[in-house]
């Protein structure tokens, strides 16, 4: 294999945190844009949970979107996202546990019978109001792997209602999610490329 395969979707969130890991850590890979509604079979082959991000390297599969941003950083690390606190993982946990389930919950309310998609933007207000009270430029000193673990969730709850997100008291943390916005590393990571169907040129993302 000459370089690992990616297997991403372009909107998906935890696909974007694992290019972003990819970029920072100036890796290249071969990414292949999958189409959730149109899995092809080498993907459901590759991948045991049939979700994206999907990574298929010379030494195996990792289909965790962390432990792909975990394993490239540890090839290379010139930023330094590893180098955090302890506490960045704490943060990253809850992100991708509460948070994230009172965003589904929020964003998709259909999916939920019974729930009450109020409530559940109230307990992901909460943790963004822990997270604002945190952020400097950043959650920690410098850029780090929590930030970037976390910040596409947050820009995907922002979406939901941008004019109700905007209107909240979270100054420091809608300003640290609007120079992600505002990044060239996030049109970088957001360009779009066609569907992958077998047989077609390699598409190098690095």
């Amino acid at each position: 294999m000459k370089k690992p395969v990616l297997y991403s979707f372009r909107r998906c969130p935890y696909a974007m945190r694992a290019r972003l890991a990819i970029v920072s850590a100036g890796l290249e890979v071969e990414l292949r844009e999958v189409v959730l509604r149109d899995k092809p079979a080498d993907f459901l082959e590759a991948s045991p949970s049939a979700t994206v991000p999907c990574l298929v390297t010379a030494d195996g599969v990792i289909d965790e979107s962390l432990d792909v941003m975990v394993w490239a950083l540890r090839e290379r690390d010139p930023e330094g996202w590893l180098t955090m606190p302890e506490e960045g993982f704490d943060w990253i946990a809850r992100a991708d546990g509460p948070f994230k389930d009172a965003l589904d919950r929020t964003k998709y309310p259909n999916r939920y019978p019974g729930v009450d998609p109020s409530s559940q933007r109230d307990i992901a207000a909460q943790f963004l109001t822990d997270l604002d009270e945190t952020i400097g430029e950043w959650i920690f000193a410098q850029p780090s792997l929590a930030d970037f673990a976390i910040l596409p969730f947050v820009r995907q709850f922002a979406f939901i209602d941008k004019d109700w997100f905007d209107a909240q008291p979270w100054p420091d943390l809608q300003g640290w999610l609007q120079r992600f916005l505002d990044s060239d590393r996030f049109a970088h990571i957001m360009e779009k490329y066609p569907q992958w169907h077998p047989g077609d040129p390699p598409v190098a993302f690095h």
